[in-house]
């Protein structure tokens, strides 16, 4: 009967001692692009005189998503100081932030004034997003996922007006310039009547092509027509007589 605690102890040591011998996991490694480059690229040096962004880590993603130099370009420095915010920042190329931002300082902001207001805010529907073109299974990965394009619905001026570049009832000039400006500056340009994908926002990157060859297919569409529906013809009144007034 004494035995048992004396086993019971013995036990007790051993397993003690064999926890103490089990080592501990060792730590996970941090991401390898957890943290942005230590220096800014030239790149990046350059865009600083123009817009308002935040260096980010080289993009990895599966099946070739992904991209070197990125930024999340929160705001473009208009020629007078003025700042035109992105919202949301968009994650792009240094390399195409660049682009955009020139086409809003040289050309946008411009043509957003001849509507009668500063240019204010430019609504990004879409930038970095590792999938295929139109999010279609197994199609051609997109410039979205290499970071190099920019899906715009709409701009804000400074009077609170909200313009759709898309919408047939805004001016035709206005829609006009900002498409000729775009597919100057960008290698792809995608609108209205381009696939059926982009009806209600404009697509521009910068996709690199044999030949330099460029993409513009944005048709600038007229208003509906109304069509003149006669009103009915009032019915006659008649008295109690059964006279026709």
């Amino acid at each position: 009967m004494r035995l048992y605690p004396t086993i019971a102890a013995l036990v007790a040591a051993t397993t003690i001692a064999a926890a103490d011998e089990i080592p501990l996991p060792r730590p996970r490694p941090a991401a390898l692009s957890s943290a942005a480059p230590a220096e800014p690229s030239a790149c990046q040096v350059e865009l600083a005189n123009r817009a308002v962004f935040t260096p980010l880590p080289p993009l990895i993603g599966p099946g070739g998503c992904g991209a070197p130099d990125v930024v999340r370009l929160d705001a473009v420095i208009m020629p007078d100081q003025r700042h035109v915010s992105l919202e949301p920042a968009p994650t792009l190329r240094c390399g195409m932030a660049g682009a955009v931002a020139d086409w809003v300082r040289a050309d946008l902001g411009p043509q957003a004034a001849g509507m009668g207001a500063p240019l204010k805010l430019i609504e990004n529907y879409d930038s970095y997003d590792c999938r295929g073109m139109n999010r279609v299974a197994g199609a051609k990965l997109s410039e979205h996922g290499r970071a190099n394009a920019l899906d715009i619905r709409s701009i804000t001026l400074a009077d609170g007006r909200i313009i759709h570049p898309t919408d047939p009832a805004v001016a035709r000039t206005f829609r006009e310039q900002m498409r000729a400006g775009a597919c100057a500056r960008f290698m792809t340009v995608l609108g209205p009547g381009s696939d059926g994908y982009h009806e209600e926002h404009i697509h521009v990157d910068l996709a690199e092509r044999h030949n330099g060859y460029r993409i513009c297919h944005w048709d600038i569409r007229e208003p509906a027509a109304v069509a003149d529906v006669p009103l009915p013809r009032p019915r006659p009144i008649f008295t109690l007589a059964g006279q026709r007034l």
